[in-house]
């Protein structure tokens, strides 16, 4: 479904050659009023766009402007937990290839695993670990996809340095680390997160590492910034809910857009 949806896509674009693709996370979704020139295009009208299911993903693309530089914006994923295949959780990424685009931001919230990590930080992904037990890139290649792509720096140091000077210039404190992406959608146990911590882990999520490495097996950049909406199972005494990560996800997602805002307009 990569050409049809691409060509979908293409149409409704009216000309416009989008320079970045922003992703969007749970609760971040109120990015997407940022953009200038917005044309939306529901998940219903492209072909292979399941609807999402799940709260806080509103399942269209929005392409418009943002600090002068033609953007495409996701919001709304497709997970596995859902009952996806990994490919299927990589075809915007693979459609994104297809239109040309060569740098994506991708964002998501997840739970901290480091300790000092409180909800409200901001993480730059630096590096990640896939615990999904699921690649995109298994079964037959796909044109213009890297067979055994080199995953040595999946999130690209270029790009890291000049999130690391736009937080400094904006005073946005930004931290860095390592994301571990599991499958879900159940939330982990204190023990899991024991674990994932002595694996060098600083938060956990259930999205993002397979759109990373569905890029680079296309050749296009990445740049993942996590947005840490609560200490991860066992780190306090507090419980998870759904609910609460999308409100601390709204109340950060004016921060981490203004980051995002000013790297886009840097590139």
């Amino acid at each position: 479904m990569i050409g049809p949806a691409a060509a979908a896509i293409r149409e409704r674009l009216d000309g416009r050659t989008p320079h970045v693709a922003i992703v969007l996370g749970s609760g971040l979704g109120q990015f997407a009023e940022r953009l200038g020139d917005a044309v939306r295009m529901p998940y219903a009208d492209i072909p292979g766009f399941p609807s999402p299911t799940v709260v806080g993903h509103s399942g269209e693309l929005v392409a418009g402007t943002l600090a002068g530089r033609s953007v495409l914006v996701q919001s709304g994923r497709f997970h596995m937990y859902e009952g996806h295949p990994a490919a299927l959780t990589a075809l915007p990424v693979r459609v994104f290839a297809r239109l040309g685009i060569q740098t994506l931001v991708l964002t998501n919230a997840a739970g901290g695993i480091r300790r000092g990590f409180g909800s409200g930080t901001v993480m730059l992904i630096a590096d990640h670990i896939n615990l999904s037990f699921r690649n995109p890139l298994f079964g037959p290649v796909i044109a213009g996809e890297e067979r055994f792509p080199d995953m040595s720096d999946p999130y690209d140091p270029a790009l890291r340095a000049l999130a690391r000077d736009v937080a400094r210039r904006l005073r946005i404190p930004l931290a860095e680390g390592v994301y571990a992406g599991l499958l879900g959608p159940s939330y982990e146990t204190p023990a899991e997160i024991r674990m994932l911590e002595r694996l060098g882990a600083d938060a956990v999520g259930m999205s993002t590492v397979l759109e990373v490495i569905t890029a680079r097996a296309a050749g296009i950049r990445c740049l993942g910034f996590s947005a840490i909406t609560n200490p991860a199972a066992g780190v306090t005494l507090q419980k998870l809910h759904h609910l609460e990560v999308m409100e601390t996800a709204y109340r950060i997602a004016g921060e981490l857009a203004g980051l995002i805002e000013g790297v886009v307009a840097e590139l």
